[in-house]
C-alpha cells in the first residue's frame, strides 16, 4: 500500500472517531485546562506579589532596578551581567516601572498583567474561528494554561505585555481603510512591543511586506529611532558606546544561558563565535521566506514567524507562550474542515502534541536532568515538525493562491 493511500485511510478514520465523540472529548479537555489554567494563575500572582526578595518576581526587580539606575544617569550595562535589554527598552518601561517603589510596581505590573492576557484570550478566540461555546472556551483557555504564562507572571517577565500589543497591531495592518489614524496606532502598538526585541523583531518583517505600503514600518524604525535617542541622552557614554555594551552582555549571556534555541546549539557544539551572524542569518531568511509569502494566510506567516523568533536567539521557558500563535493557526486549518490530502487531520495531532508540550510542569524543564533535556528536546521537535508543517501549508497555499484561504475581514478589537 502507497504511503499516501494510507495516510489517507488514517486520516478517514481519525475524522470519522473524532465526528463521533468530539464533543464529549472537548468537554473533558475543556475541564483539564480550567482546572490547570486555575491552580497555575492562582499561584503565580500571589508569588509576583508577595514572593520573596531574592526568588520570584526576579525579572521584574532587574528591570526595576536598571530603569531607576538607567534615568538616574548611573551605568547599566557595565554593572549588571542580567542587563541585556536595549536602552529604547527601559524607556518603554518607564511609565510602569520608573516612578514607583518596587512593592507599588508589582502591583501594577500584575494589574496590567491581567488585562494584557485577558485581551489575548479575547483577540485569539475572536481569531479563532471557533464558532461554538466549547470552542471558544478551549481557545481562550490555551494561553491562561500554559507553563510560560505562569512562568511569565511568576517572574514578572515581558511576553505577556508585549504579545497582545504586537497581534494587535498586526491584524491592524491587515484590515480596515489604510489612512495615517490606522498606521499610527498600529506603528504604535508594535513599537511597545518592541520592549523585548529577541521576541518581537522577527515579526517586523510581516509589518514591512504585508501591508503593502512603507508607511506602518517607516513609522515603526522612526519612533524607535526616537526611543533610542532619548533614552541614550540619560547616560554619560554615546549611543555606540552604549550598544557595544549592550551586545557584549547579551553575546555573554546567550552562550550560557536559555533553553532550545539556536544560540545552546552553537554553544553547545564550540562555536560561539557564529551566535551572532547565525541569528542574522536567520532573521534575514524569515525576510526573504515572508516576502515570498506574503500573500498567504496571515495566520501561517505569523506562526512561522512566532516560531522563529523562539529559535533565532536564546530564550528561557517562558517565551514559549509564543507557541500559542502556532497553536492557533492549527486550530484554524482543522475548523476549514477536510482536505483532500489530510491536512486538517495533521493540524489536529500536531496541535494536540503541542497542547500537551504546553502543559508540562515547568520545574521538570528547568532542572538540571536527564528528564529536563529529553522533555526540552521533546518541545522542540514538536515546534520544528510544526513549522515544517505549517512552511508547507504556506507553500501550498502561494502555488495554488486561486484556492487559498483568504485572511478574513474584521479588526483586533
Amino acid at each position: 500500500m502507497a504511503v499516501e493511500e494510507r495516510w489517507h485511510r488514517i486520516a478517514a478514520v481519525g475524522r470519522e472517531r473524532w465526528n463521533r465523540h468530539h464533543q464529549s472529548l472537548l468537554c473533558l479537555l475543556v475541564v483539564f485546562l480550567c482546572v490547570i489554567a486555575a491552580l497555575r494563575l492562582a499561584k503565580a500572582f500571589p508569588v509576583l506579589l508577595w514572593g520573596p526578595a531574592l526568588g520570584d518576581a526576579v525579572d521584574l526587580r532587574q528591570r526595576h532596578l536598571e530603569v531607576h539606575r538607567w534615568f538616574a544617569s548611573m551605568p547599566v550595562y557595565s554593572e549588571f551581567h542580567f542587563a541585556v535589554y536595549p536602552p529604547a527598552t527601559y524607556l518603554i518601561l518607564w511609565p510602569v516601572l520608573g516612578w514607583l517603589e518596587i512593592t507599588t510596581a508589582r502591583w501594577l505590573w500584575a494589574a496590567t498583567e491581567a488585562l494584557a492576557l485577558g485581551w489575548l484570550a479575547y483577540l485569539v478566540v475572536r481569531k479563532s474561528e471557533a464558532n461554538t461555546a466549547v470552542e471558544r472556551t478551549f481557545v481562550a483557555l490555551l494561553p491562561l494554561s500554559m507553563y510560560a504564562t505562569a512562568a511569565t507572571i511568576r517572574n514578572g517577565q515581558l511576553i505577556v505585555h508585549l504579545l497582545p500589543l504586537l497581534l494587535a497591531g498586526l491584524l491592524l495592518l491587515q484590515h480596515g481603510k489604510p489612512g495615517w489614524g490606522r498606521d499610527l496606532l498600529s506603528a504604535s502598538l508594535v513599537l511597545l512591543a518592541l520592549v523585548k526585541p529577541t521576541v518581537s523583531a522577527p515579526f517586523l518583517w510581516m509589518a514591512l511586506f504585508l501591508p503593502g505600503r512603507l508607511r506602518p514600518a517607516a513609522l515603526v524604525a522612526f519612533g524607535y529611532a526616537v526611543l533610542t535617542l532619548f533614552a541614550v541622552s540619560f547616560q554619560e557614554l554615546g549611543t555606540v558606546a552604549l550598544f557595544q555594551q549592550w551586545l557584549a552582555r547579551g553575546s555573554a549571556l546567550a552562550v550560557r544561558e536559555g533553553t532550545a534555541n539556536l544560540h545552546t546549539l552553537l554553544a553547545a557544539v564550540g562555536l560561539e563565535k557564529w551566535i551572532l551572524p547565525a541569528s542574522l542569518l536567520v532573521f534575514l531568511a524569515l525576510g526573504l521566506w515572508t516576502y515570498r509569502h506574503r500573500r498567504v494566510d496571515f495566520w501561517l506567516l505569523l506562526s512561522v514567524s512566532a516560531i522563529i523568533a523562539r529559535f533565532w536567539t536564546y530564550h528561557y521557558p517562558y517565551d514559549d507562550l509564543l507557541l500559542l500563535l502556532p497553536e492557533i493557526a492549527l486550530f484554524r486549518l482543522v475548523k476549514r474542515g477536510p482536505s483532500s490530502e489530510g491536512s486538517d487531520v495533521a493540524a489536529a495531532a500536531l496541535l494536540a502534541i503541542t497542547v500537551i508540550g504546553m502543559l508540562v510542569p515547568l520545574r521538570l524543564l528547568i532542572r538540571s536532568s536527564s528528564l529536563a533535556v529529553f522533555l526540552t528536546g521533546g518541545n522542540a521537535a514538536i515546534w520544528v515538525a510544526v513549522l515544517v508543517f505549517l512552511m508547507r501549508q504556506a507553500g501550498a497555499t502561494r502555488e495554488r493562491p486561486s484556492t487559498g484561504q483568504k485572511v478574513s475581514a474584521g479588526t483586533p478589537g
